[in-house]
């Protein structure tokens, strides 16, 4: 009797290991599927792979670029249409060096000179974490580029020229909370893919890094140097912390394609990460151009321009952003003093002026609060005298805003239509 009970006790512990075994490997499972899943946020995978009204990651997306228009593929594990039948190191190449499964080159809309800085394990945890999602059948549509463009061998040159693979490296001279922070920008978060100007190939000028470039379709993202005017010089850490978890603080408030970031990636973060960007962002000396600040209005403005300006001021905008143009706080974002209004670019007044806006609405800062429209409102040299104004008033300065590029952008605004509101439910 005490035989067979022995017999049986052994019976059980050996058919309870494989049990366990199964167990433990559900659970790492489940940790790199959530570890992909955060790292989808901080690279905001969903924004550029959802069309408007598709289905999260299905691709279809159009990118309009210089050269033309490129749609997005279609990342669900959908084996024809999809990445279904990727293997993890198909996914790596495609991720670090910028080619397909089938060996093609990918266009660089995709963000791979910065995804190249992932490490194996991220990428593989991504892939995870994709490989989870409803496969949809969808196919993009065709690429329209100006030709020879849309031959993608011509890649390979483009490649050669602007495209450095390779993993981040840390910086042993810095702290971790740096790396960590350096890490999240150079990499998943390729935040350099809007905020550095590009040359007339569409590659990144590394040389003036982060200090404000073309967001796409008329938007310009500000610089992120330590310049005071025109950066995140007079910003703390915990300005840059609170802006990333809400898309406002007591400087500014996100617009276009930023609040889109935010809702999409950036409140998804956990606050470590969130102090590291900051971190590693506030370290970044500030730029100059040309021996001046990158803020200056480069030359007089005439006294016509600016009563002009003021006046529009006063009758269509001082209800919301007051006469010192401070705004009014936790509502509408202040004027002066703000990076974001004394950027060299003023695409972005523009665009906001002409279509209006949402700021970020997240859950922790929930707001209805919208910029109208004014394109029905005000004509090119209304819009333009008043944003002149504004870029130099309340110790503000910037470059003055003409009426040919008003119309310029009046004309692309109607050409993309409204793209915001375009933030997405998280699937």
């Amino acid at each position: 009797m005490r035989t067979n009970q022995a017999i049986l006790g052994w019976l059980a512990l050996l058919c309870a290991a494989p049990a366990a075994g199964a167990a433990d490997l559900h659970n790492a499972d489940y940790v790199n599927i959530q570890r992909g899943r955060y790292l989808a946020n901080a690279g905001d995978c969903i924004s550029c792979h959802t069309a408007k009204g598709g289905k999260p990651f299905a691709g279809g997306y159009p990118v309009e670029t210089p050269f033309g228009t490129i749609y997005s593929s279609n990342i669900t594990p959908d084996v024809v249409t999809g990445i279904g039948n990727w293997t993890r190191e198909d996914f790596y190449r495609a991720m670090h060096e910028g080619k397909r499964k089938d060996g093609q080159h990918m266009y660089p809309a995709c963000p791979y000179p910065w995804f190249t800085k992932m490490s194996r394990e991220d990428v593989d945890d991504l892939k995870s974490y994709l490989d989870t999602l409803q496969p949809v059948r969808s196919i993009s549509p065709e690429n329209d580029l100006i030709w020879p463009l849309g031959w993608r061998k011509m890649v390979a040159g483009w490649n050669l020229l602007f495209f450095e693979p390779g993993a981040y490296a840390p910086d042993p001279d810095k702290s971790t909370l740096w790396n960590r922070g350096a890490y999240l920008v150079q990499g998943p978060g390729h935040c350099a893919a809007c905020h550095t100007p590009k040359n007339l190939l569409g590659g990144s000028d590394h040389d003036r890094a982060l200090q404000g470039g073309d967001a796409g379709e008329g938007w310009y993202a500000p610089g992120l140097t330590g310049n005071r005017r025109a950066g995140l010089g007079g910003w703390t850490t915990e300005d840059l912390v609170q802006y990333l978890k809400t898309g406002a603080n007591p400087h500014t408030a996100s617009t276009g394609p930023m609040t889109e970031v935010v809702m999409n990636s950036t409140r998804h973060l956990n606050e470590q990460d969130l102090r590291a960007i900051a971190t590693y962002l506030k370290d970044i000396p500030p730029d100059q151009e040309d021996g001046h600040d990158a803020g200056d209005s480069g030359g007089a403005i005439d006294d016509e321009t600016m009563a002009r300006g003021k006046a529009l001021y006063v009758d269509q905008c001082m209800g919301c952003h007051m006469a010192d143009g401070k705004g009014q706080a936790e509502a509408f974002p202040p004027l002066a003093n703000t990076s974001s209004v004394q950027a060299p670019n003023a695409q972005t007044l523009i665009q906001v002026v002409l279509g209006g806006d949402y700021m970020a609405d997240p859950p922790t800062r929930p707001t209805s609060l919208a910029m109208p429209a004014f394109d029905w409102k005000l004509n090119d040299q209304d819009i333009a005298d008043v944003l002149t104004y504004v870029r130099n008033s309340w110790g503000n300065r910037a470059p003055a805003v003409s009426a040919d590029t008003v119309a310029d952008m009046r004309e692309s605004v109607h050409e993309y239509g409204p793209r915001y509101k375009r933030l997405i439910s998280r699937p």
